[in-house]
């Protein structure tokens, strides 16, 4: 699949793959711009990338796992989604649950990105089919 991406910033770095797409579902996003996210605080990071996403497919912005281990560093709306429509700038909206500041500079991975499959439904309104669980269990499968 190709997808049209285009630079807004002089710095933004195009996603790849860490070690191919073979290995890798996400490919890394990376930050155009230095900034500090203080504990508690949540910042939008500038990726410096619009992307044309075709109609049927969605891109997905996910936390990368070793900023959450080592650093308390998450997405609070994770995934996040890019939908077809969208022609503005990426953001990776990350939010510092840790207790100290946390520092990203120009060229450092922030998110991954993978880019997914959607179906466009329409909702048919009628009784629905009885099952064993039925309304239990919200929550939990309601096995102890």
């Amino acid at each position: 699949m190709t997808i049209k991406i285009k630079r807004i910033h002089p710095d933004a770095k195009l996603p790849v793959y860490a070690h191919g797409p073979l290995e890798d579902a996400g490919m890394d996003l990376r930050s155009v711009e230095a900034v500090t996210i203080l504990p508690a605080q949540t910042y939008a990071v500038a990726t410096g990338l619009s992307i044309e996403v075709p109609p049927g497919f969605e891109a997905q912005i996910r936390p990368r796992s070793g900023l959450a281990f080592k650093h308390s560093i998450t997405i609070p709306n994770s995934p996040g989604t890019i939908d077809p429509a969208y022609r503005g700038e990426v953001k990776v909206i990350l939010l510092n649950l840790g207790a100290a500041p946390f520092v990203i500079q120009p060229g450092d991975r922030i998110a991954q990105m993978v880019i997914a499959k959607y179906e466009a439904i329409e909702w048919h309104e009628s009784e629905l089919t009885d099952t064993e669980r039925g309304s239990g269990g919200f929550g939990s499968s309601g096995v102890k």
